[in-house]
């Protein structure tokens, strides 16, 4: 089987092709990435590293051709105009490549309603996809779990979670298991019936539930505070990303952050990890 991985140094990428490692034959494994000197351990264990410029749908077909599946992790751009123009180019380059099996990663926040900047990118990609003549599964993400770690010392300092979502919730899922889903989803074609599947945790947090969850695992009072959408994206606005950020919260205060399924359950036959356990795992595995 040959699988290739897109995206394949980014977070998520990264994390696929670990995850891969673990099922077939690094042999197996071919990655587009957008500069091969950072794939260079990959190529080292065995994989096929080569060049891909999601601008440039030649580029991308000869990364595509003749695989027997494609995991598709969209670039870290920050508007839907970009992504949209980026993705209709993968779909063309799969289709005119020949690939048997088309996996993409979505997002819980696709809402026509919601009013995340990415949002009309998500709920452009299964559209899109139903229109194609591929063959295509879209693994939807919640929120990844992993920034909360890094996040934790300036909660502990505030002594508050500030996301402005109200009485809202959020569901979470963490990077690794994420990974480990696409990955199974990968080789596994049984589960390719299905055209979507929705990766989270199995249950989601108001945040004064989330505070006590970060409160308990770290051993100092945290409560809940929220700002406001406005100063919550002047706050978090390193590399212009506060726009994105906030949106994304303001879809989260109108409930759209909150999903919940069986889905990983139903890929892994097990669980996802709860969020109290990926944090103390994650801060026992810091100390």
């Amino acid at each position: 089987m040959k699988i290739v991985v897109t995206g394949a140094t980014g977070h998520l990428g990264q994390q696929i092709v670990k995850q891969l490692a673990k099922r077939v034959s690094t042999t197996s494994l071919t990655l587009g990435v957008h500069t091969p000197a950072k794939a260079t351990a990959f190529r080292r264990q065995g994989m096929r590293v080569l060049p891909l410029d999601y601008r440039d749908q030649t580029s991308i077909a000869t990364v595509l051709k003749a695989a027997d599946v494609a995991i598709y992790v969209p670039s870290k751009s920050h508007d839907s105009f970009s992504r949209v123009t980026e993705f209709e180019h993968v779909v063309g380059a799969a289709e005119v490549a020949g690939v048997k099996h088309v996996i993409v990663m979505g997002f819980i926040a696709d809402q026509a309603t919601n009013p995340f900047d990415l949002s009309a990118f998500y709920g452009y990609v299964p559209r899109r996809l139903a229109a194609s003549n591929l063959s295509y599964t879209i693994l939807r993400n919640a929120l990844y779990a992993d920034p909360l770690v890094p996040y934790l010392p300036e909660l502990i300092e505030r002594r508050n979670v500030i996301y402005p979502l109200g009485d809202a919730s959020l569901s979470f899922i963490s990077l690794e298991e994420s990974a480990a889903a696409f990955a199974q989803v990968a080789v596994t074609p049984m589960l390719w019936t299905r055209n979507m599947y929705t990766l989270t945790q199995e249950r989601s947090y108001t945040m004064p539930a989330l505070a006590r969850v970060l409160s308990d695992v770290s051993g100092r009072p945290i409560g809940y505070a929220p700002v406001t959408l406005n100063q919550f994206g002047d706050m978090y606005d390193q590399g212009h990303e506060g726009h994105m950020l906030a949106s994304m919260y303001a879809g989260g205060a109108q409930g759209l952050l909150a999903t919940v399924t069986d889905d990983f359950r139903q890929i892994m036959g097990q669980p996802a990890q709860s969020l109290p356990d990926f944090l103390a795992a994650e801060l026992a595995r810091e100390s």
